[in-house]
Order: structure tokens, then C-alpha cells, then sequence
């Protein structure tokens, strides 16, 4: 409940908290050296503010600013209290924790504004027995998590690249809206907007996402009179120049036994011979999916982290699977699945930054394979 709180607190109340955070930070240096880190660590809260203010002045995102921003200042004050008790508040520790501060500015600068709008396309091919070897090869788009705020410079982005890509068939994975905006009509009308744009000569489809994120009747509203055929809990097949495959739509309710048990009794549903895509919001069934029998497996909810360390990897996953299946192209058995990074970012008080995770979306594929002799 912490982050909806400071959502509510009036900047009258938060400037003095930030000011006194960076007084703090100083004292604990004590020395000569104390009101030069209090003095620094006023000015980098305010242009840490002046950054997390502009994003929706300037339409790149539309969050809250009071969480990303306690949270830098917090962070910094740690960092630099640390870098002095190491070093014994010396001149280099001074310069050390300076240098770090200033590379935690330019960080968060280009997580807030440059890489979240770095869409990207992944390219990906899977070769199956059971896809025909004598038919053209069939392109599939894998999109997922939306979570539209306002249409901006990446929606826009992602509107070229689909025309671009120009695939033969289109799969969304979940979470079309912001935690932030559930209710919004401007928003309601800026995803109606994007996806009744998606336009592929096998057909757009997607699945609902995270329940918490929307539920079954915002999903209802998002995809009527769009084209897109909205999956729960079915399959369907769909022929493109030859090439035949089953879609499986599952629907996402965060609870892996339900999910899982509902994916088994669809994939039975399909003849073994068939290919199978499965469509799910989560990585989180895989296991269960791999021994159904699912060729391929595209998913998202993840969004690779958002934010990365270097070796590490994703900070938080929010999967029950905690990092086993973070983001990219996984082997599970004889299944190939893929988790998406994601287009947008979830909302709420979680911050509207991406480091080291820039969004995508990924063009499959997907072909026979040839028999030998």
C-alpha cells in the first residue's frame, strides 16, 4: 500500500521529506565534506523531480511523480552514505560518490526518456514436422503488453513497423491498458484507436492478461467491432497459402493449477498431427504446456524486468517461475517458448523507466521441415 500513499502526498509535504533527506546524508558524512553532499543531493532531487515532471508535460509517459522520485533520492542517500562509511568520508570518496551520482543521473534519464520508446523487432524462425515443407513459410507477430496510457511517440511507432512487417497473421498476448487508466475514456479510446489498426490476412488475435490489470468486460470493450477474435479458453485453426496451424487462446487468472488444467483440456481438444501455438499472458505454464504437446509458446508479462543489471539480469519478473523463464527464446522440452519484453509499461506507482530492456516486438518464422530419406 506504500506506493499509493505517496502517490497522495502534496508536494508541499514531499520537497521538505527530500530536503531532509539530502541533510541527513550530509550529516552522516560529517567533515568539510558535509554540506557538499547535502548541497548535491538537494540539486539531483530536483532535477530528478524536473525530469518525472516533464514526461507528461511533454506526452512521453503519464505517471506518478512521487514514487519514482522518493524512490531515486532514497537510493542515492544509501549509495552515498555507504561509499562514505567504506572510504572514511576521504576526498576520494568524495569524488567516488560524486561520479557515482552523476552516472545515476544519466541512467535514469535515458531509462525515463530514450529507451522506453527504442521499440524494436526480434526476429525468430522454428522449423516443425508438423508444418508442411512444400508450403511458403508462414510469418506470425507476436505482440504483448500494450498498456496504453495515451497514444505517444511509441504507439506511433509500432503502428509503422506492423505496416512494415506486414505479416501473415498478428497474436497479441494480454494487458492492452494502464494500471493507472483503467477506467479512462481517453484511454479507453487511444487502445480502440492502436489495435483496431492491426490489420493481417490470417487474422489478429488475442488473449485477456493479468486480471489485475483488466478483467474479461474492459477486455470486451477494448476488441468489439475491431476484427481482432478474442480467445478464451479455444482453439482455432487458421490456413495461410497452405499452411496450416491451431491457435490456443487461454485465459489468464493467475492461478498456475487452473490455468494449466484449462490449457490441457483444450490442447487435447486439437488433433496430435496439428501445429500448436499456444497464446498465454505468462511464462508460468510452461512446464505443463511442453508436456501437453504445444510446438510454441508466446507469452509476455514479464516485460523482461523493465529494469536490468548488467550479468543479472531482471530485478523482478513478478512470475511465480521467479527468473526461470525472464524474457527471450527458452527451450522446454520439445516446445520453444519466447517471452516477450513487452511494448509498454505497467503503470500505477511502478516506474515508467526501461534500462538495459528496450520494448519489442517479435516476427516468427515458421516453417516445415523437410523429411529425409
Amino acid at each position: 500500500m506504500q506506493p499509493l500513499v505517496l502517490e497522495r502526498l502534496p508536494a508541499w509535504l514531499v520537497l521538505p521529506m527530500l530536503g531532509s533527506v539530502a541533510g541527513i546524508t550530509g550529516l552522516l558524512w560529517q567533515g568539510r565534506y558535509a554540506l557538499i553532499i547535502a548541497g548535491t543531493h538537494a540539486a539531483l532531487a530536483l532535477l530528478d523531480w524536473l525530469s518525472l515532471a516533464l514526461l507528461p508535460r511533454l506526452k512521453r509517459s503519464f505517471g506518478p511523480v512521487t514514487p519514482p522520485l522518493v524512490s531515486l533520492t532514497i537510493l542515492r542517500a544509501l549509495i552515498t552514505t555507504l561509499i562514505g562509511l567504506i572510504g572514511n568520508r576521504s576526498e576520494g570518496a568524495l569524488i567516488a560518490a560524486l561520479l557515482i551520482q552523476a552516472g545515476i543521473l544519466i541512467a535514469s534519464l535515458y531509462a525515463l526518456w530514450i529507451e522506453p520508446f527504442r521499440l524494436t523487432v526480434s526476429r525468430e524462425t522454428l522449423q516443425s514436422d508438423r508444418l508442411d515443407a512444400s508450403a511458403p513459410p508462414v510469418r506470425v507477430l507476436h505482440l504483448s503488453d500494450l498498456h496504453i496510457e495515451r497514444i505517444t511517440a511509441r504507439e506511433r511507432r509500432l503502428q509503422v513497423l506492423i505496416e512494415e512487417l506486414a505479416p501473415d497473421i498478428i497474436v497479441f498476448s494480454g494487458d492492452f491498458v494502464n494500471l493507472s487508466y483503467p477506467d479512462d475514456p481517453e484511454t479507453l479510446a487511444a487502445i480502440r484507436e492502436v489495435i483496431s489498426q492491426w490489420q493481417a490476412p490470417g487474422g489478429v488475435f488475442a488473449v485477456s492478461g493479468s486480471p489485475l490489470v483488466e478483467s474479461q468486460e474492459m477486455v470486451g470493450r477494448f476488441v468489439r467491432g475491431t476484427g481482432i477474435r478474442w480467445l478464451r479458453d479455444e482453439a482455432v485453426e487458421v490456413e495461410v497459402r497452405g499452411q496450416r496451424l491451431t491457435l490456443i487462446g487461454i485465459t489468464c487468472v493467475h492461478d498456475p493449477e487452473d490455468d494449466a488444467a484449462r490449457m490441457r483440456r483444450v490442447v487435447q481438444s486439437v488433433p496430435e498431427e496439428c501445429f500448436k501455438l499456444l497464446i498465454f499472458h505468462h511464462p508460468d505454464i510452461a512446464p505443463q504446456a511442453s508436456e501437453a504437446g504445444v510446438d510454441l509458446y508466446l507469452c509476455g508479462h514479464t516485460h523482461g524486468g523493465q529494469l536490468r543489471l548488467p550479468f543479472y539480469g531482471a530485478l523482478i519478473t513478478s512470475s511465480t517461475l521467479g527468473k526461470r523463464f525472464e524474457m527471450g527464446r527458452y527451450q522446454v522440452g520439445k516446445m520453444t517458448l519466447y517471452v516477450s519484453r513487452g511494448i509498454g509499461m505497467e503503470g500505477a506507482s511502478a516506474p515508467r523507466a526501461r534500462l538495459l530492456c528496450p520494448p519489442e516486438i517479435i516476427l516468427w518464422t515458421l516453417a516445415g521441415r523437410s523429411k529425409r530419406a
